[in-house]
């Protein structure tokens, strides 16, 4: 730049120094961090009370905060709640708020928040997925069947920052399952202005580290730092963008060439050489959660346990994990995987067979109910799309061909596979999937109780759930052996659901990323990861 004045010496390089100040000093002022995760899939919802799949609760993770929160090792801790108390006899707890807990609008969040949030949940009309996460409280599953009101849910605001809750039972997981997105507040005045609109860019009012910017369908998700936060200044990470990532080969290309810091899941078979590529970016380890195919068990001829049975016989489950998966799941026959401590998984007795000998058990039953190659049965398995589900569904579909069982195979986006199975659609067999919410049994068992939203298979045995209620009023010890009891006839017997294989987490995290604790949760909230 050109001046007409006149400038000393000392003036000339006193300027010039503080000319370069705004230089040195703005990219570190300046520069925003920004995180980039891929995340399987787009969310059917974002609303936390309608959401279900794993894409969904990274995603509620970081916008909303429960009473309690996981840590970045997937500890309890306290969340919106400070502090709380528990009666004596374990069925009445008092949690006191952060005075400073706020709404992304700068709105305090109150007691009265978890209250409607809570009734919301609960209500038929809402729908919820997860309504039965709240059984544990007084009167809850009364209300979900529209025998009372949600005004009689056991919850109360006790003053602006003081909520009580009224259990039915001691419930030992109650603490851990409060860090679960079916338990989150949304704020009311936001649901009842906009409706089903609520969850749009703009409208969505959260209390979590961070707020909803932008959402693309199909492209990405923007999350933004929340300043409400009430521990903002230890939130590192400015922005987070959310990818679908099905398509796990181009996700690890994507990957490779810097545009995803971080992406769960990759193609299996590929394993050897991305640990020869990229090292110890590449993360796999044990996990609590369970790859199922469920039976329509309320269609013919699915509705038969000894079909079930014997095509759960056919299928190896040794060459899927080591062969399909490279290793990196375990072959699964229980539902509820191990790890859990006092608990002891109850498996059919085929299991400890070796495959030849079930097989020709399984050939036996088939020829009984009439199949077999002259008169072939036929089944449809459906699968939400990723080449891991792929090769999984093929390696399945060639296991069963030589007994005669004719299997097509249909695959779909994750959002239309769940929404089929969410809504109890038509089918024959389907692929799912269950990662722990809270470390207990009773999170797996669950979903094989009558009339539970994630009961997909729509599995009904008064047996079973018999021993499900009795077990939540239940001592510990007690409790483990009942549910123990129950895996035994619904799973073991009854094939539920059919356990194919435990998972690993399969994840590829950047160099760059800090703050990544692997944990058998595989959960990973971006509010306690760094940038380097």
């Amino acid at each position: 730049m050109t001046s007409h004045h006149k400038f000393s010496l000392r003036s000339l390089l006193l300027g010039s120094a503080l000319a370069l100040l705004p230089i040195a000093f703005a990219p570190a002022a300046l520069a925003e961090t920004v995180l980039d995760r891929g995340n399987v899939d787009d969310p059917e919802s974002m609303d936390p009370h309608r959401t279900s799949t794993m894409a969904e609760g990274n995603l509620m993770r970081d916008l909303f905060l429960g009473l309690t929160a996981h840590d970045a090792a997937a500890r309890t801790i306290p969340g919106a709640a400070e502090s709380w108390e528990v009666s004596e006899d374990g069925k009445t707890y008092t949690f006191h708020l952060r005075a400073d807990g706020r709404w992304s609008d700068g709105s305090p969040v109150t007691a009265e928040d978890f209250v409607y949030s809570w009734r919301r949940v609960v209500t038929p009309e809402t729908a919820a997925e997860y309504a039965y996460m709240l059984a544990p409280v007084v009167n809850a599953e009364d209300i979900t069947a529209g025998k009372k009101k949600p005004e009689e849910l056991g919850i109360s605001a006790k003053d602006k920052l003081t909520l009580v809750v009224t259990l039915n039972a001691p419930t030992p997981y109650f603490l851990d399952m409060l860090s679960h997105q079916s338990t989150y507040p949304v704020k009311r005045e936001n649901v009842e202005a906009f409706g089903a609109d609520f969850t749009k860019p703009g409208h969505l009012v959260s209390n979590g580290a961070y707020k909803l910017a932008g959402f693309v369908p199909n492209d990405h998700i923007t999350l933004e730092k929340n300043p409400e936060f009430y521990d903002v200044a230890n939130v590192a990470i400015d922005k987070v963008n959310y990818y679908p990532t099905a398509d796990n080969a181009a996700a690890v290309k994507r990957f490779e060439a810097g545009e995803l810091d971080v992406n769960r899941d990759f193609p299996t078979e590929q394993t050897a050489d991305l640990k020869a590529k990229f090292g110890d970016e590449v993360r796999v380890g044990p996990i609590l959660a369970t790859y199922y195919y469920g039976f329509k068990t309320d269609k013919a001829p699915w509705d038969n346990p000894r079909l079930r049975q014997a095509i759960s016989m056919l299928i190896d489950r040794d060459f899927l994990a080591k062969k399909v998966w490279q290793d990196t799941m375990l072959p699964a026959y229980s539902f509820v995987p191990p790890g859990i401590e006092g608990y002891t998984a109850r498996a059919p007795e085929y299991a400890e067979k070796a495959q030849i000998d079930r097989e020709d058990e399984a050939e036996k039953i088939l020829t009984e109910l009439g199949y077999g190659p002259s008169s072939p049965l036929k089944m449809e398995i459906r699968f939400n799309t990723s080449d891991n589900n792929s090769n999984t569904a093929v390696a399945i579909q060639e296991m069963l061909r030589p007994f005669g069982i004719e299997v097509s195979l249909v695959n779909a986006d994750t959002k239309s596979h769940y929404g089929l199975l969410e809504a109890k659609g038509n089918y024959d067999v389907a692929r799912a999937a269950w990662y722990a919410d809270y470390v207990d049994p009773e999170n797996f068992l669950a979903l094989c109780k009558t009339g539970t939203g994630n009961n997909y298979t729509q599995y009904s045995n008064s047996e079973y759930d018999g021993l499900l209620s009795k077990a939540a009023a239940a001592e510990p010890a007690e409790r483990l052996k009942l549910l123990s009891d129950a895996e035994e006839i619904g799973v073991a017997r009854d094939l539920c659901v059919m356990p194919l294989m435990y998972y690993s987490y399969h994840n590829l995290v950047s160099a760059k990323v800090g703050g990544w604790q692997e944990n058998v949760m595989d959960i990973h909230p971006s509010r306690f990861l760094t940038l380097k």
